[in-house]
């Protein structure tokens, strides 16, 4: 073939890639929220068109975001590995097939198989509002009222001590009684050396808290980042034993002040984070704190506005 009709040929294929691959009906942000008993089985999909190719990124019910190497999409269909095999457990795979503006398909580890259906994530555009409501406190520094522990009640080392909200060991994540949607958070929280914990918005997306624990681990999963998402955009030293936060989520839209410092201003959360409650991002949530990582933590000045 002539090198000049060849670079041609050569030149409509990639064009022709690449339009294909744009018009993919794998494109966007998929929720997944996976069937059977117990707590935090939410996953998310998301995939983007790069430079003609499809990249797709995986989600975990814990961890941490990751784009998926192995990847394959033919046609309307979707296979990657989502956990390799282990010498204590066999690769778990995807198979997603694309119909009907939804994602279909199996998990299978093993001989397990569990039923996946995916379906778009909202966008969740929305205007800041024009105006807050006075502070309401979430803790009210005598008791758990307005907060239960998460799964067996036994499990809980939560308790209240000094006026504090105090996480005494390793034990039961702790949940609001009340949801929100978009919302201004404040608290304080004193980490010791070694603290795992994080506080999560809506349920779905944590703010991570930990100081020393995750050693060498990329910034978007240390202190104060969206854990795995969005990282702090500057240091915010304290200026006491404990560090102060204010949160501002609206739709997607998230700003952290930490210790007066605006360390990730007006930045979109791309889908939910791991330990998500659940996958349903449209709907109003509660807060949660991790309590099942490290003890040692405790927390005051916990309020929260909502749009008036």
């Amino acid at each position: 073939m002539h090198s000049f009709v060849r670079s041609l040929f050569i030149m409509s294929l990639a064009t022709v890639s690449a339009f294909s691959q744009k018009g993919s009906p794998f494109i966007g942000r998929w929720d997944f929220n996976l069937p059977g008993p117990g707590l935090l089985k939410s996953n998310w999909v998301g995939v983007v068109e790069k430079n003609g190719s499809l990249e797709v990124s995986f989600q975990p019910t814990g961890g941490h975001v990751e784009v998926m190497k192995d990847a394959k999409i033919v046609g309307n269909h979707l296979s990657f590995t989502a956990s390799a095999a282990t010498d204590k457990a066999p690769a778990m795979t995807w198979d997603l097939d694309a119909m009907d503006g939804k994602l279909t398909g199996v998990q299978k580890r093993g001989d397990k198989v569990v039923q996946l259906i995916g379906t778009k994530a909202p966008d969740l555009k929305r205007a800041a509002p024009k105006a807050w409501s006075t502070p309401e406190a979430l803790f009210n520094s005598k008791d758990l009222a307005g907060w239960e522990p998460l799964g067996d009640p036994k499990n809980s080392k939560w308790t209240v001590k000094d006026g504090l909200l105090f996480n005494q060991d390793h034990g039961a994540n702790l949940v609001s009684t009340k949801k929100f949607s978009d919302f201004k958070l404040h608290f304080e929280v004193f980490c010791p050396e070694k603290a795992n914990s994080g506080f999560y918005l809506r349920g779905r997306y944590e703010v991570q808290l930990e100081v020393g624990e995750e050693g060498n681990a990329p910034a978007n999963r240390l202190m104060g980042a969206v854990y795995g998402r969005l990282t702090p955009e500057k240091e915010a030293p304290k200026k006491g034993e404990y560090d102060v936060f204010d949160i501002t989520l609206v739709g997607r839209t998230v700003t952290v002040v930490r210790n007066g410092v605006t360390t990730i201003s007006a930045k979109e959360i791309e889908g939910i984070t791991g330990g998500a409650l659940d996958a349903n991002e449209g709907e109003p949530g509660p807060f949660y704190i991790q309590g099942d990582h490290t003890g040692g933590l405790k927390f005051r000045n916990i309020t929260v506005s909502v749009p008036k």
